[in-house]
């Protein structure tokens, strides 16, 4: 069967096609050199290979298998989702113009307003989950448009198609943060985006052991990719072979636990929806989410793992429910096949999130158990 027919699930358990070709192993295996060979004439016996800075099997196969599950036609992998976000800022000028969505990723949004300020870049942030709001902000020229979708930790969802028409004629690069939906719900280049950018630090690997972040490109010609390219190969900001292989263990398992904790989320939403201690359940699954039908459309699967919840009661009682959780850890971050929940206003207490509001990231576990244990806390 030809790459380009396989299906997710088959590159994902197959490591896009990856083995041990030393040992004849069916797992790949882990180089750790940090420099390579060279022969009598000092030329190089692996042309593609001479210092580890930029060049390891491990960390290429990794990327292969992204890149195939992206349908991309290159990505490369950064030791964390920030890192990731920072090589795409550092290849604008100074001066450019940026389009960002607002209610992202607190991190995101902290490091790109520094940045932006230190560079003299011009940060125009809107609601992008609103395409009136998009195409106002785009009127003016400008050289990148970032979303993300669905975004964290308010679920709002962006039309990647009709950004992408908005931002293209503006003369702008779209770039999108797909974290939250995964290559295996929404293929975010196929839609129209430039670059995609992953924290692998969640889903991707899944298992809440490893720091990665990645980027993939629809054009590699783009000059922003070849800046990127050029950058991470600089300024070193490349993930270990040790953490490549471990995410390429994870991301085998990929579109079964993407499959099953979407449906476990969708569950826990339905019930926490229907619960009179809930006031508002923000995920896209729902019916009622202002962003299901777009969600609908450029979701194939499922609506991911990640929802928020404000509990009726205020800050006191949303930190009664999650100090009363058995199941769900208490512990910031997301993606992995264990249930977490976060009161997201103690983790970020300045920027608008309300004090009631928790954000649960939906694991593997039966969703039987995971429904008696919001249901006892919220109870009790």
């Amino acid at each position: 069967m030809k790459n380009q027919e396989q299906r997710s699930a088959t590159i994902a358990a197959q490591a896009a096609g990856a083995t041990d070709s030393a040992t004849g192993g069916v797992v790949p295996g882990i180089s750790l050199s940090t420099t390579y060979l060279r022969g009598p004439d000092y030329v190089p016996l692996r042309p593609d290979n001479i210092y580890g800075r930029d060049a390891n099997d491990t960390v290429r196969q990794a990327e292969e298998v992204i890149r195939r599950l992206e349908g991309a036609a290159a990505s490369l992998l950064f030791p964390s989702g920030m890192a990731a976000v920072a090589a795409v800022f550092r290849a604008l000028p100074s001066g450019a113009r940026v389009v960002m969505q607002n209610g992202i990723y607190w991190g995101t949004l902290k490091w790109v307003r520094d940045y932006c300020l230190r560079r003299a870049i011009i940060l125009d942030e809107i609601d992008a989950a609103k395409p009136e709001a998009l195409a106002e902000a785009c009127r003016s020229s400008a050289d990148m448009v970032w979303i993300e979708t669905p975004s964290n930790p308010w679920l709002r969802t962006v039309d990647i198609a009709a950004a992408s028409g908005v931002a293209h004629k503006s003369g702008a690069v779209l770039v999108v943060d797909g974290t939250a939906a995964t290559p295996v719900l929404t293929r975010a280049l196929d839609l129209g985006a430039d670059l995609v950018m992953h924290s692998a630090t969640k889903a991707l690997n899944g298992h809440s052991d490893v720091l990665a972040g990645v980027l993939s490109c629809r054009d590699p010609g783009n000059p922003m990719w070849q800046e990127i390219a050029t950058d991470r190969h600089d300024a070193g900001a490349i993930i270990g072979p040790f953490e490549a292989w471990l995410l390429m263990r994870g991301m085998r398992t990929l579109p079964l636990r993407v499959e099953r904790m979407s449906a476990n989320a969708l569950a826990v939403a339905e019930y926490l929806a229907a619960h009179p201690r809930i006031e508002t359940v923000y995920y896209p699954g729902l019916a009622s989410h202002v962003g299901h039908e777009i969600a609908r459309r450029q979701m194939q699967g499922g609506y991911g793992y990640l929802l928020s919840a404000l509990v009726v009661g205020g800050r006191a009682r949303a930190l009664e429910v999650v100090g009363r959780l058995q199941l769900f850890h208490r512990a910031t971050s997301l993606g992995g096949v264990e249930s977490l929940v976060e009161h997201r206003h103690t983790i970020e207490p300045h920027t608008g999130i309300p004090e009631n509001l928790i954000r649960l990231s939906v694991g593997i576990e039966a969703v039987e158990d995971l429904i008696a244990d919001l249901a006892q806390a919220l109870e009790g």
